[in-house]
């Protein structure tokens, strides 16, 4: 696999941002942090969309939970738009 130079320096400068000034182990472990929190991130801004396409198109709000894994007060928000903290 190849990336180009504008790749490679995104992913730097992805790294550092999340470094900061550590070096070594820590200044790793704080990386794979930061880009993990970052994707954890995606992914549930992905999954909050397709529940309110799920919702859209006819699934109630008990079939979403079931499938999701999430209580029926996180789903009931994420359908709602409700952008505060959601928890059961």
């Amino acid at each position: 696999m190849r990336y180009t130079e504008a790749q490679v320096s995104a992913a730097t400068t992805a790294m550092e941002k999340y470094r900061s000034s550590e070096e070594g182990e820590l200044g790793s472990a704080l990386v794979v942090v930061g880009l993990s929190a970052e994707r954890a991130a995606k992914e549930t801004q992905i999954r909050d969309d397709m529940i309110r396409v799920a919702h859209r198109a006819g699934a109630s709000l008990r079939q979403i939970a079931e499938v999701s894994g999430l209580g029926r007060k996180t789903v009931t928000a994420i359908v709602s738009g409700a952008d505060a903290i959601r928890s059961d």
